[in-house]
C-alpha cells in the first residue's frame, strides 16, 4: 500500500490539511458557516486485502469492514480488482447488509478496463450501487495497469459509461490538469479528487492542495466534489468542507482500527472524525 519516491505523496497528503489551515487560519470558521452542509464521511474503496492487509480472503475482509463501517455510521464504498472475487466480495457484503437494512447502498468504483468489461460490472452491482465511479487514477499505477490491461479512458468512453448508468456517475482520481480537462468534457455528477492514497505519480503534491487550488473551477462541471488522502482528524474533515468538498473518504485509519480493535475501534475512529 506504499507509493513512489519513498511514499512522498502519501506524506504530503497527511500534512496537506494542516498546511492549508496554516495558510488560511479562517478555514475552520468557514466550516462553521457551512455547518448546515456537513458532509458524509465515507469509507474509501479498498481491495487487495489478502495482498496488502493480511486477511485470509477478500470475503472476510469485506464482511468485517463493511459491517463495522455501517455500524459506525459511515457511508460505504467498494472497490474493484483482479480476480473478480474482489468486487464480487464487496457486492456480496452489501447484499448481506441489505438483509438487515434494505436501504444500504455503496459507491461502487470500477477499474478502467475496456467498456464491455465495465458494463458487466455495472450489471453485477445494480442492486447495491448508490453511484458508480471509474477509477481513472489506477491506470497510472504501472504494475496494476500491466497486470490487468487497464485503459487510459477517453472522453467518449467515459460519456458512454455515464449514459448507461441509472445512478450518479463519478470520475475518481482527478489529480492533474489533464484530469480537469476530462472532467470539463464529460461533466460527471461527482468529481473525486484522489491520488490513490499517494500511490499515483501523475504529479507531486497533496490532495488537500489540489482541492484548494481547483475546487472553484471543478464545481462548474459537476454537482459535488469528494476527496480522500491523509484525512485523519475532524479538523481535516472541516478543512475539506471549507475548501469545497461535499464528502470525504477515509481508508487506512478504518483498516488499522479494524485490525487492532474490531468494530468498536472503527466506531471510535468515525466518532473522532465528527468531533472538532
Amino acid at each position: 500500500m506504499g507509493g513512489v519516491r519513498r511514499n512522498e505523496n502519501f506524506r504530503l497528503n497527511c500534512g496537506g490539511w494542516e498546511a492549508c489551515r496554516t495558510a488560511d487560519p479562517t478555514l475552520i470558521a468557514r466550516f462553521a458557516e457551512k455547518s448546515a452542509f456537513v458532509p458524509k464521511i465515507r469509507l474509501a474503496p479498498v481491495t487487495g486485502a489478502t495482498e496488502n492487509i493480511g486477511f485470509a480472503d477478500e470475503q472476510s475482509f469485506y464482511y468485517s469492514m463493511l459491517f463495522s463501517a455501517h455500524k459506525a455510521g459511515l457511508a460505504l464504498s467498494i472497490g474493484d480488482g483482479t480476480p473478480d472475487i474482489k468486487i464480487q466480495s464487496g457486492i456480496g457484503a452489501v447484499k448481506w447488509l441489505q438483509k438487515q437494512d434494505e436501504t444500504v447502498r455503496a459507491a461502487v468504483f470500477i477499474k478502467p478496463y475496456d467498456n464491455d468489461r465495465i458494463f458487466a460490472r455495472v450489471e453485477w452491482s445494480e442492486s447495491v450501487a448508490e453511484c458508480v465511479g471509474i477509477d481513472i487514477d489506477s491506470y497510472n499505477i504501472v504494475t496494476m495497469r500491466n497486470l490487468v490491461q487497464l485503459e487510459k479512458k477517453t472522453t467518449a468512453q467515459l460519456k458512454a459509461i455515464k449514459q448507461r448508468l441509472r445512478v450518479p456517475f463519478v470520475i475518481k482520481g482527478v489529480f492533474c490538469d489533464e484530469d480537469i480537462a476530462l472532467v470539463k468534457e464529460v461533466r460527471p455528477d461527482i468529481v473525486y479528487i484522489s491520488n490513490h492514497g499517494g500511490r499515483v505519480d501523475t504529479r507531486t503534491g497533496s490532495t488537500a492542495a489540489f482541492l484548494a487550488r481547483h475546487a472553484a473551477e471543478l464545481q462548474n462541471y459537476c454537482d459535488h466534489i469528494w476527496v480522500d488522502g491523509g484525512i485523519r482528524t475532524a479538523a481535516d474533515v472541516a478543512t475539506a468542507l471549507a475548501l469545497g468538498a461535499r464528502q470525504v473518504l477515509v481508508g487506512r485509519p478504518c483498516i488499522t482500527a479494524l485490525c487492532k480493535g474490531g468494530t468498536e475501534a472503527v466506531c471510535a475512529v468515525a466518532e473522532s472524525l465528527r468531533t472538532l
